[in-house]
C-alpha cells in the first residue's frame, strides 16, 4: 500500500452492508473517514434507487452516510452522456435513480427519435418497452447500459438484472451496449471526478475481484479486497492481478483510515 491514502472509494453490498444489515465495522470506519476528513464515496452498481433512497437504506442500518457521498451506475451514466453530447434525448428503461440522475444533467426522456437508448435495472421490465429499445437502436439510436451485471441479489435468489435484459436486446438488433458501471474504471474516474481526487492518492475497497478490484486496477488505484462479501479467499488464486491489499472485513481496514 502506499503511504498517503488520501481520499477513498468503498463499494456498499458486501463491504459495508449485507441483507440490509450493517457490517462489523462498517460504522466505525465511516466514522474515521469523517473526523479524518478524508473525501470518500459509497459505490454501487445499483441503478434503480436516488443516493436520497441509499442514505436512507444506509441509515436504517445504523451507518450515516450522506447522499452527496454515494455514487450509482446512474450517476456514472448520466455524466458521461452529458460529456458525449450534452442536453441530449435519451429513452430511457429504469427507475427513478436513473432517470432522475438523466433529467438533472438536462436530458430530455422521449421516445421519439433519442439520441440514445438508456438501460438501467427494474423490477418491472416490460416486453413493450423492450421492443421500443429495439427498433430505437435499430433506427440509430445508441446503445448505453448502466451495468453488466447478469443478477442481482433478492430474498428468494438471484432475479435477472441490467446485463441479462440487455443481452436480450442484443441479440435482436446486433448493437452491443457500452457498459458505464463497473468493471469499466470510466465509474471511478467519473467518481474520482466528483470528490477531486487523484488516483495515485486513492484507495478502493471491494468484496469482488471481477469488478472492484480490477476496475480499481485499471484505474490506477490502491485496491482493498475485504472476504466479508462474495469473495473467498481461494477464488482469488483464479485471477491473474491481484489486489494491493486482502482484509478479512472493513474492520481491518480501519487503521489504514
Amino acid at each position: 500500500m502506499r503511504d498517503s491514502a488520501e481520499c477513498w472509494l468503498t463499494d456498499m453490498d458486501g463491504v459495508l452492508v449485507r441483507e440490509d444489515q450493517a457490517l462489523p465495522g462498517a460504522a466505525e470506519f465511516l466514522q474515521r473517514l469523517t473526523d479524518k476528513e478524508r473525501p470518500f464515496l459509497v459505490l454501487t452498481n445499483n441503478s434503480i434507487f436516488t443516493p436520497r433512497d441509499l442514505a436512507a437504506r444506509l441509515t436504517r442500518t445504523g451507518l450515516t452516510v450522506p447522499e452527496s457521498a454515494i455514487w450509482t451506475s446512474a450517476l456514472a451514466t448520466a455524466s458521461f452522456l452529458n460529456d458525449q453530447l450534452p442536453n441530449g434525448a435519451a429513452y430511457c428503461i429504469g427507475e427513478a435513480g436513473l432517470t432522475t440522475a438523466l433529467h438533472e444533467v438536462g436530458y430530455t426522456l422521449t421516445d421519439t427519435d433519442p439520441d440514445f437508448v438508456v438501460l438501467g435495472e427494474t423490477r418491472t421490465y416490460s416486453f413493450e418497452a423492450i421492443t421500443k429499445a429495439v427498433r430505437l437502436i435499430g433506427n440509430g439510436a445508441r446503445f448505453i447500459a448502466t451495468n453488466p451485471d447478469v443478477t442481482g441479489p433478492s430474498a428468494e435468489g438471484p432475479l435477472p438484472a441490467t446485463g441479462s435484459v440487455a443481452a436480450m436486446i442484443t441479440k435482436a438488433t446486433g448493437r452491443e451496449p457500452y457498459f458505464v458501471g463497473k468493471p469499466n474504471p470510466m465509474m471511478f474516474r467519473s467518481a474520482l471526478n466528483r470528490i477531486e481526487a487523484h488516483s495515485e492518492n486513492t484507495v478502493m475497497v471491494g468484496d469482488r475481484m471481477d469488478t472492484d478490484v480490477v476496475a480499481g486496477i485499471e484505474a490506477g488505484l490502491e485496491t482493498i479486497l475485504v472476504l466479508s462479501g462474495s469473495t473467498t479467499e481461494a477464488d482469488i488464486e483464479r485471477y491473474p492481478f491481484r489486489p494491493s491489499r486482502v482484509l478479512p472485513s472493513i474492520a481491518e481496514a480501519i487503521e489504514l483510515v
